[in-house]
């Protein structure tokens, strides 16, 4: 019981935290790591912000004990971290002994502490060598990218469950190749169609790898990033909007894996691009249909939009080939990163997933917020704003299994402040604070209050968590 009242999870709850390979480790150049298309990218002028670069970030490289000892400290069962690619392969082809290395020594820490490790396989640091040979633009990355699986797998698989091929897809092709807002910084949208199908081919033959050398117990999974749409006007026009933002933005992704393939209109929306539907060759929807265990939710913030006059028009919201309608500003509470607070959308999004694939259970995999932080005199980050993001987010995954999602678990982003890709580190997602020159760790009241809520597997009442977060 928290204060007498309480919001209670269901027994086996999964609760951890999460990070990703380039935003923490630093030691971009030891080990014989090979060089990432983010090194690449943050190395370009003008690509992030005041310049930054993940060469050292957290330094998690050589301070993973001190990390691992604050999970511990906190009380957070699980820890989901990516693996470096270049790291374990500098050429994307070869395993570099030193680089498996540090990951196997990661597990052994985390599990003498009493977390389970998590793996993501690939959270956008893709080998700069194979970029160089065309990267997601061609099918031989996914076949590169089954025997990183393997190799990864063969090292850690006798200590890990828990296996994530992807982390959210939609970034690394859409943003990578469309927008040219990530690395590798390109911009072009039949290209991002390309890569987008490539990337979950990957997914899928990774798939078979790992399912074929794994133990009944075991559980694959991938994390897509979902945004449910926001319309002010229940009209056709307002609905075709969302139809075609939803399309490329959710259904993209996650129908192929469900084995519904691409959906005919989205195709039908980037028909002109002529990109994507030669790209598919016989057998890929098959494969990209390989068995999970369950899907991984990445929810920030919804999107707000709204029809353009012109059905032809391109539109402002940078998914390939989009026309029809814009993306509408943000409204209400944001966070430092502009992103709406909107709690009940998290619980839409949820539901929505439970009806659309009711036999495939669902993990929180990320869900935090930005927001500026400062050190008290005596050394406390008073972090009421987050504390009352993740209450009130919580509250949303709690509704949404009242109403019948099969929703299993909860993995706060983040557990360090960290560089925050084209933010570079403007932006501050962690429950502990990292003083970036001297790599000081600090831990928020917003840690101390996820870690309440873990332990008793409950929520606070509202009245609580005011009296935590002032």
């Amino acid at each position: 019981m928290i204060n007498g009242q309480e919001l209670a999870f269901p027994p086996g709850f999964a609760w951890g935290v999460a990070t990703a390979s380039y935003q923490i480790e630093g030691g971009a150049k030891e080990d014989g790591r090979g060089a990432s298309i983010w090194d690449t990218f943050t190395a370009r002028e003008g690509t992030v912000i005041n310049g930054d670069t993940g060469e050292t970030a957290c330094d998690h490289f050589h301070r993973y004990p001190e990390d691992v000892a604050l999970i511990a400290e906190l009380g957070f069962p699980k820890y989901r971290f990516s693996v470096s690619w270049p790291r374990v392969m500098p050429d994307g082809k070869t395993l570099q002994p030193s680089g498996i290395a540090f990951y196997d020594r990661l597990v052994d820490e985390l599990l003498s502490q009493g977390i389970d490790p998590m793996v993501t396989l690939y959270h956008w640091d893709l080998p700069q060598a194979l970029e160089d040979t065309g990267g997601w633009r061609v099918r031989d990355t996914a076949a590169r990218f089954a025997d990183y699986a393997a190799t990864v797998y063969s090292a850690l698989g006798d200590r890990v469950q828990d296996w994530t091929t992807l982390n959210e897809p939609f970034c690394s092709a859409f943003l990578g190749y469309g927008n040219g807002v990530h690395a590798p910084g390109v911009t072009e949208p039949g290209t991002a169609l390309v890569a987008a199908h490539h990337l979950l081919l990957a997914h899928g033959l990774g798939m078979d790898v790992l399912r074929t050398a794994a133990s009944p117990e075991q559980r694959f999974s991938i994390v897509l990033n979902f945004s449910p749409v926001l319309v002010d006007v229940d009209d056709e026009a307002h609905r075709e909007a969302a139809r075609k933002f939803d399309g490329m933005h959710n259904r993209m992704f996650l129908d192929p894996v469900l084995g519904r393939g691409y959906p005919e209109d989205v195709l039908g929306d980037v028909a002109h691009l002529q990109a994507l539907e030669p790209a598919i060759q016989d057998g890929d929807l098959k494969t990209i249909t390989a068995p999970i265990d369950w899907i991984g939710v990445n929810y920030y913030a919804p999107t707000r939009v709204a029809p353009l006059p012109d059905p032809t028009e391109p539109s402002n919201c940078g998914l390939p080939g989009q026309r029809g309608f814009n993306v509408l500003p943000p409204r209400g509470a944001l966070t430092s990163f502009g992103w709406e607070q909107t709690p009940e959308s998290l619980t839409d999004l949820l539901l929505w997933l439970h009806r659309h694939c009711p036999d495939v259970p669902l993990v929180v995999a990320e869900n935090g917020a930005a927001f500026p932080d400062a050190v008290d005199f005596d050394g406390r980050i008073r972090d009421g704003e987050r504390i009352h993001y993740f209450a009130e987010h919580l509250r949303a995954v709690h509704r949404a299994i009242e109403q019948g999602a099969d929703v299993r678990g909860y993995l706060a982003w983040s557990l360090l402040d960290n560089f925050e890709w084209a933010m570079g580190y403007s932006q501050r997602f962690g429950l502990v604070h990292v003083d970036f020159d001297t790599q000081q760790r600090t831990i928020k009241d917003s840690a101390r209050f996820f870690s309440r809520v873990v332990a008793a597997n409950a929520i606070p009442d509202a009245a609580s968590v005011d009296r935590v977060a002032d």
